[in-house]
């Protein structure tokens, strides 16, 4: 055989579970090579018939990514051999017997994606160039690295907000607070493969595949990529919206309790948008793509949101002159209960960790949290956040720029500072269509923004991130720099006001409603107060008022008088939706003059917690039994009991129906689950229980998981 003929080049050994291990990867798989940009990692390749001699013999790397590579878009790489660290890929080379060690380092600002590694050689003495294949890699995002993007250097919030895997949002209202525990499952193996497929199938890949894979070098670009693509209004996005309460052809939003299962159904089944989910779905999805593919990702969530469809950074709500009864907006503005950036309504957001140059004159290179959002309004009302190439998405703009005022910042400025910042104006209309304004509330809007603590299972204030301290000079200059003249209205009246009481009910009870009128002023007043309660949605839509009364009374200078309103579960338990939200409202009316009071307060019913106890000890790779306890807290016979039960490193999602078939009121219903870890340290197991009328019963344990 002649020197031309032989084969000098052997396996290459990609050192995956070193490399991995390196790169903060080896959580999701040791078995595949997974790096991150901006930092190097090392091959070894196997060198046959001779010892490879430096300077004489001339290796070369080429990497691949995208459909169609191409060196002009920097898709297909030349990797040069130099020690020197340049914003370009570089490799150095050691030899050995039989060996040599490669070292190559990715620029920080690399494409993200999935790359092929060839290798050529060309021997000394020999014209013949051999190539092989040497392999695959995935690259990533690097928080670690200073020249990145994405970097953020703590690693107590590295450790939160990429490798943590379970975490907690926050549901209820302002008033009654309570959390939703969640696994992201970012770790699991399959996940980081399903995140590129969302890339390549969204609405960009699509169009122009080949301008669409040297933007993935683009946090920004990803980011809004993935806002885009965690609905399906408009493209092969991952989940459906729905809030109507009829989910019978999918699966309830409440009953999920991670993104894992709905990643995989979404990408088992070709792209097909999954059925069904509402904001802290579409928040929770986002944050798990995101950590995944390396940016720093958590889900915030803002009580009391506005959805202001105009831009003018206000919100409008009617109520009739003849029954004082809420009206349909003729725009889509609304004010959401809570659920992650919402109003009351809750609104859902994540915020991301980027360095970014912020588009607004005076203004230089910022590191800041950019908050995402993840709007929870229908479909037909997105058009807020419908953007001018025609997607639907929001964000990624800087917290900074919210709390300054700084409107025209890139991207979506306008949308976002209304969620936190919006004043909501009242408005009676008359039976002719006119209408009267009743009074501006400038500090409803953006009550409270939290999200959970890097340190514990506990919740964290942002408020003062987003926005100054309500009804501060500062808060109204920034209002009146967004653009809004600063209105001096307010909706309660200097005489008279309504404050309204009560304990915190719990569903399935009856209760009581406390209503306090108060006469600050020095004359008596004929008052006509009706009071009501509705159900509505966490997003602030009404569904069915089932409990009113109007009285009149005079109320004299300096006094109080107070009113009662008891709610009862035979009349809004079939009323509610699976958020159990109740809004009371009260409509003061001065008789002889045209002074008016209103009042409202949302109230969410306390739900029951589920009862979950580890039998046995877990053993990694042995089956271990969770026992589930419930009690019927309802005065009626539920059905159609089922439980969910997931847990990343711990099961898939399993489905347990319920042993029996009817469970009465105060009856128990025990149910055991077996499963064998995958993982070993600290997991979550999250449970679920659904039924025909009690549903997103939540519970949850953590399971410390250690090798035989």
């Amino acid at each position: 055989m002649t020197t031309n003929d032989l084969l000098y080049l052997g396996a290459v050994d990609l050192r995956c579970e070193a490399n991995n291990t390196e790169h903060h990867t080896i959580g999701i798989d040791q078995d595949r090579l997974l790096v991150r940009r901006g930092q190097e990692f090392r091959l070894n390749v196997e060198f046959k018939h001779r010892a490879f001699v430096e300077g004489e013999d001339h290796l070369a790397i080429l990497l691949d990514t995208g459909p169609a590579p191409s060196e002009a878009d920097g898709t297909r790489i030349k990797v040069l051999n130099s020690s020197v660290k340049w914003d370009k890929w570089t490799f150095g080379l050691q030899s050995t017997p039989a060996l040599i060690h490669l070292t190559v380092q990715s620029p920080p600002n690399a494409c993200t994606g999935h790359y092929q590694i060839d290798l050529s050689l060309h021997p000394s003495g020999s014209e013949s160039i051999q190539r092989i294949n040497a392999g695959d890699f995935r690259l990533l995002f690097n928080p670690w690295c200073a020249e990145d993007a994405v970097y953020l250097p703590d690693e107590d919030l590295l450790q939160e907000y990429i490798l943590n895997e379970n975490g907690l949002l926050y549901h209820g209202s302002y008033a009654n607070i309570y959390t939703l525990p969640w696994n992201f499952g970012q770790l699991e193996k399959d996940v980081i493969d399903i995140c590129f497929q969302i890339l390549d199938n969204s609405p960009p890949a699509l169009k122009n595949p080949l301008a669409d894979a040297p933007r993935r070098s683009d946090p920004v670009h990803i980011s809004r990529t993935v806002t885009a693509m965690v609905n399906s209004n408009d493209d092969k996005g991952v989940l459906l919206g729905r809030w109507d309460g009829n989910y019978s052809d999918g699966i309830a939003p409440t009953r999920w309790t991670g993104s894992l299962p709905i990643l995989r159904l979404w990408s088992s089944s070709g792209a097909e948008k999954v059925r069904y989910g509402q904001c802290w779905v579409f928040a929770a999805v986002a944050c798990t793509v995101l950590r995944c593919l390396g940016i720093p990702t958590r889900c915030v969530t803002n009580y009391s949101s506005a959805h202001d469809t105009d831009g003018n950074l206000k919100v409008d709500q009617y109520y009739s002159s003849e029954d004082y009864s809420r009206m349909p907006s003729k725009r889509k503005d609304m004010v959401c209960l809570g659920r992650t950036v919402k109003n009351g309504h809750l609104g859902e957001a994540v915020e991301s960790k980027l360095h970014h140059q912020l588009q607004s004159s005076g203004q230089d290179q910022e590191e800041c949290y950019y908050n995402i959002a993840q709007d929870d309004i229908p479909p037909v009302s997105y058009s807020s956040v419908l953007a001018p190439s025609g997607v639907y998405c929001c964000g990624p703009c800087p917290v900074k720029a919210i709390k300054e005022g700084h409107v025209d910042v890139k991207y979506d400025a306008v949308f976002i500072f209304a969620e936190v910042n919006a004043d909501v104006v009242y408005w009676l209309v008359n039976k002719d269509g006119s209408r009267k304004e009743l009074g501006v509330k400038q500090h409803q809007v953006g009550k409270q923004i939290i999200t959970k603590s890097a340190y514990a299972d506990e919740r964290e204030d942002l408020t003062n991130d987003y926005k100054y301290p309500e009804g501060s000079t500062k808060e109204r200059e920034v209002y009146n720099k967004a653009g809004m003249k600063i209105r001096s209205a307010n909706i309660q009246q200097k005489n008279l006001k309504i404050s309204i009481k009560y304990a915190q009910p719990i569903l399935g009870s009856d209760f009581d409603v406390y209503f306090n009128i108060v006469n600050h002023g020095f004359m008596d007043k004929d008052i006509h107060l009706t009071l009501a309660a509705t159900t509505v949605i966490y997003n602030g839509f009404i569904l069915t008022e089932f409990g009113k009364r109007s009285t009149t009374f005079m109320l004299k200078a300096a006094t109080v008088q107070k009113e009662v309103l008891r709610l009862k579960y035979k009349d809004y338990g079939e009323h509610l939706s699976e958020h159990n939200l109740i809004r009371l409202t009260a409509m003061l009316r001065c008789k002889g003059t045209s002074e008016i009071s209103l009042k409202e307060c949302d109230i969410a019913l306390n739900l029951p917690r589920l009862t979950v106890k580890v039998v046995g000890e877990p053993i990694l790779y042995r089956d271990l039994t969770v026992q589930i306890k419930f009690s019927n807290p309802l005065p009626i016979t539920l059905t159609g009991g089922i439980f969910t039960v997931e847990g990343t490193g711990l099961t898939d999602l399993q489905e347990i129906k319920s042993p029996t078939a009817a469970i009465h009121p105060g009856q128990e219903v025990v149910v055991k689950v077996s499963f064998k870890p995958s993982k070993t340290g600290l997991r979550k197991l999250m449970v679920d229980f659904d039924s025909n009328r009690l549903r997103d019963v939540k519970g949850s344990t953590n399971i410390i998981v250690r090798r035989a």
